[in-house]
């Protein structure tokens, strides 16, 4: 049995667009802080191989302190260390993996064709490959067959989508992964941790990215760390970001846009970047977003407000328009008039369900 930790999708260096320059440049110091969070979980849990499953980097424009960092960090963990460049930070003679000094315990796969390096002293084996540009139109496992491993733990990392057919970035399916008889294969490219998957013996799994880096990577963010032996797997999965991207819709209908956004907040979230998108119906015709922004801006590392509002209107505020919704409206009105009273709350609720449809909307205001 050997100690695992599974990694992937860091874009160190990413240029967090969407925030200022000096809190971008604090994101970036940030996601350098996640290596030694990663040396730190690999010494407490023992871990003998730390998995890299592609984009370390977020592309070829990597800062000089980024990789004297990661040399250092990963020069004085005890782990062997493999490295399967991905999509974003695909291996060349000029990626940032050929220009750096690695230490001694780190393997950079640079081959899409799968490298083999056996670890005598942990009775395992580790498969892996590298993207080598920045797409791949065919399988990485089209063509795999292990060698002969009887008695080891089998590993393997790389860089793939799972279940995409069409997909450019190494598309690969479950029955392939199955097919490897690898016991732990380590995924990335997505960004998001799915489960730990397992069939005949082979389990594998996406940890997702440990930092997130805008809205369409929210919530909780880490690696998976754990053990695995011949046919089995136990991973877990293990919190490690710094800050969460949390996006929070928020009815105003019936409030005030204000106290509904300070209503929905939550407890000890200001280390936090948050987007609150405002929905329901408003009274008033114009939105003071500017004061919005400035009353969460100052309550979280960064926040935002959108408007996604529909300003109230009544059933009957377009009665005398002269076009189909009008008269729909006045038929609707003077059915009501004649109706029975049992029949009111009906033939109500009939017009709503008619303006909203012609008004282009899902379902009454």
């Amino acid at each position: 049995m050997i100690r695992v930790l599974h990694t992937g999708d860091l874009h160190l260096d990413s240029p967090f667009r969407g925030l200022s320059a000096e809190k971008a440049q604090t994101r970036r110091e940030e996601q350098r802080g996640l290596l030694d969070k990663i040396a730190a979980l690999a010494e407490e849990r023992g871990v003998d191989v730390v998995l890299i499953a592609g984009d370390l980097f977020d592309g070829d424009g990597v800062y000089y302190e980024t990789t004297r960092m990661l040399a250092e960090v990963f020069g004085r963990m005890k782990a062997r260390i493999f490295i399967a460049p991905g999509n974003h930070d695909p291996y060349s003679d000029f990626s940032p993996y050929a220009s750096v000094r690695w230490p001694d315990n780190v393997h950079i796969f640079h081959s899409d064709y799968f490298e083999r390096v056996e670890l005598p002293e942990l009775n395992a084996v580790v498969y892996g490959n590298a993207f080598t540009s920045k797409y791949r139109d065919t399988s990485p496992l089209e063509h795999f067959k292990p060698d002969y491993d009887e008695g080891l733990t089998r590993l393997m990392v790389f860089h793939g989508d799972l279940n995409a057919a069409k997909s450019r970035y190494g598309a690969v399916t479950a029955e392939q992964i199955a097919a490897t008889g690898m016991d732990y294969v380590a995924l990335g490219h997505v960004h998001t941790f799915t489960e730990v998957w397992s069939k005949d013996g082979t389990s594998w799994a996406y940890c997702g990215c440990p930092e997130g880096r805008g809205f369409d990577e929210t919530g909780e963010k880490g690696v998976l760390v754990g053990t695995v032996e011949p046919n089995k797997a136990v991973m877990e999965f293990v919190p490690t970001c710094a800050r969460r991207y949390q996006e929070v819709l928020v009815d105003v209908t019936g409030k005030a846009p204000a106290a509904a956004i300070l209503d929905a907040i939550p407890a000890g979230s200001g280390q936090d970047i948050y987007r609150f998108r405002l929905t329901g119906e408003r009274k008033d015709a114009e939105l003071d977003l500017r004061a919005l922004n400035a009353l969460v801006e100052k309550k979280f590392f960064d926040a935002s407000v959108m408007d996604n509002t529909l300003l109230e209107t009544g059933l009957w505020d377009r009665l005398e328009e002269d076009n189909l919704t009008g008269l729909f409206l006045r038929n609707m009105k003077k059915r009501m008039e004649n109706a029975a009273p049992e029949d009111l709350a009906m033939l109500e609720r009939a017009a709503w369900f008619g303006l909203s449809a012609l008004e282009g909307r899902e379902e009454p205001r």
